[in-house]
C-alpha cells in the first residue's frame, strides 16, 4: 500500500468510508491486516433507493457494508447525509441540464461529501486521515515539502479525473490503498481475505439514476415552467425537426434526437434561451479551445501565468496536450488545445495533468472554434 505504513504512525486512528462495494471493503480489511486502529464509516444519501446494480449506499450496501465492519472487528457507523446529497448533487444535477449543460455528479459528490463532510467526520471520530476504495495514488514530495495526487496505476479503473476538486491543504489526510493495485489484484485480495463482497458486481457511476433514463430522471424533477422544447435546426439555421425539452440533449450525442437525415448528425450545441439544439456532422464537433471556471489547483496555491499541461476532458476520454493560461485570480482560465478535440461539453471537468499528476481541474464553461 503506498503513502502509509503502520510501523512509521503505529498511533494513527483512520477512517475508512465504507459504500458496501468490494473496492472498499477490500480498503478496511488491508488496513486492518496492517495493524491499524480503523473505524468504517458508511454514507446513507437516499431516503428510499429503488433496488438497481447501479445504486450504492443503499440500503443492501449499507449492510455489506455493516457486515464487512462486523467480520473485520471494528467499529462502524452511518452517517445521514441525506439532505445534503439532495442539494449538493441530485439538485445540481438536474439544475444543470436544465440549462443545457452536463454535469458530472461524482465530481460533486466527491468534492462537497466524501472529501468535505466525511473527513470533518473522520475528524469528530479521532481519525487522523480517510481512506477510501478510488483508484488514485497520494505521495508526499519531500524536496517540495508537498502532497501530489497521482493516477491509479490500473489506467482502465484510474480515478484521479474524479478527484480533481480536493482541496490542496487536505490531500496529506487522504489514503488511496487501492491506488497501485489492478481490479484483478483487489478481488485476489477480497477472496484471500474472505469477504463476501468479493465477487460483488461493480455499481454504475451515476448511482441514484434507477429505473430509467437521465431524462426522465431530469423531467420528473422540473417544473413544466422549467422544461425547454424548442427546434432541431443545422448550423445554418435549417429547421429539421423538434424536441420537447433541452434537459434531455448533450454535446457530441447522436442516438435519440428523434430525425432522420443523410448523414450521421451530432448535437453540437445547445441553446437555453431559445430551447434550439443544433446538430452538425462529427467535423463540426471540433473545438479548438475552451475555457473553465471553478478551478481548484493542487500543485500550487495559484497557478503560473501560463503553463503546458494535459487535459482531459471527459472521464473516459484521453488526456491531450493543451496550453492553460489563466485569467484573473486562476479560478478561471483558457485552455488551447495542441490539436482540435470533438465533443467537449459545459458542465463537465476539465482535469489538468502533468504526466501522472493532477495539477487541478475545473468546470468547463465555454468552447472555441477555430478564428473565434
Amino acid at each position: 500500500m503506498q503513502s502509509i505504513t503502520h510501523e512509521e504512525h503505529p498511533e494513527e486512528r483512520g477512517v475508512i468510508a465504507m459504500s458496501g462495494g468490494v473496492d472498499s471493503s477490500v480498503t478496511a480489511a488491508l488496513l486492518v491486516e496492517e495493524g491499524f486502529d480503523c473505524v468504517a464509516v458508511s454514507m446513507r444519501l437516499y431516503e428510499a433507493p429503488p433496488k438497481s446494480d447501479r445504486s450504492c449506499c443503499s440500503p443492501d450496501d449499507l449492510f455489506d457494508a455493516r457486515s464487512v465492519a462486523a467480520q473485520l472487528d471494528i467499529p462502524f457507523y452511518v452517517a445521514n447525509y441525506v439532505d445534503a446529497f439532495k442539494e449538493r448533487v441530485i439538485d445540481y444535477f438536474v439544475d444543470e441540464y436544465k440549462r443545457g449543460r452536463t454535469p458530472n455528479p461524482c465530481v460533486a459528490c466527491n468534492d462537497h461529501l466524501k472529501f468535505d463532510v466525511l473527513l470533518g467526520r473522520t475528524k469528530a471520530l479521532g481519525g487522523a486521515w480517510l481512506a477510501t476504495g478510488h483508484y488514485a495514488r497520494v505521495e508526499y514530495l519531500e524536496a517540495e515539502d508537498r502532497w501530489r495526487l497521482l493516477r491509479g496505476v490500473d489506467r482502465s479503473k484510474d480515478q484521479s479525473y474524479f478527484l480533481c476538486g480536493l482541496p490542496r491543504d487536505l490531500i496529506g489526510r487522504i489514503r488511496f490503498p487501492l491506488g497501485d493495485m489492478t481490479k484483478e489484484e483487489v478481488r485476489a485480495h477480497a477472496t484471500r481475505l474472505g469477504l463476501h463482497t468479493a465477487l460483488k458486481a461493480e455499481s454504475q457511476e451515476i448511482c441514484f439514476v434507477t429505473g430509467h433514463s437521465y431524462a426522465e430522471f431530469v423531467r420528473e424533477r422540473l417544473a413544466a415552467e422549467d422544461i425547454r422544447g424548442g427546434n432541431i435546426v443545422l448550423e445554418d439555421g435549417t429547421v429539421i425537426g423538434t424536441h420537447d425539452g433541452i434537459h434531455q440533449f448533450t454535446i457530441g450525442q447522436r442516438r435519440g434526437l428523434g430525425i432522420a437525415w443523410k448523414t450521421p448528425l451530432f448535437v453540437q450545441k445547445v441553446d437555453v434561451e431559445t430551447g434550439d439544439v443544433v446538430v452538425t456532422t462529427q467535423k463540426g464537433l471540433e473545438v479548438v479551445a475552451l475555457e473553465a471556471d471553478r478551478c481548484n489547483w493542487l500543485r500550487w496555491p495559484s497557478p503560473p501565468a501560463s503553463f503546458q499541461a494535459q487535459v482531459q476532458i471527459r472521464y473516459r476520454a484521453k488526456a491531450v496536450p493543451c496550453e492553460v493560461t489563466p485569467i484573473g485570480d486562476g479560478t478561471q482560465v483558457h485552455v488551447r488545445f495542441e490539436t482540435p478535440q470533438r465533443a467537449v461539453a459545459p458542465g463537465q471537468i476539465a482535469a489538468f495533468y502533468d504526466g501522472e499528476e493532477v495539477i487541478g481541474g475545473g468546470a468547463i464553461n465555454a468552447t472555441l472554434t477555430e478564428g473565434q
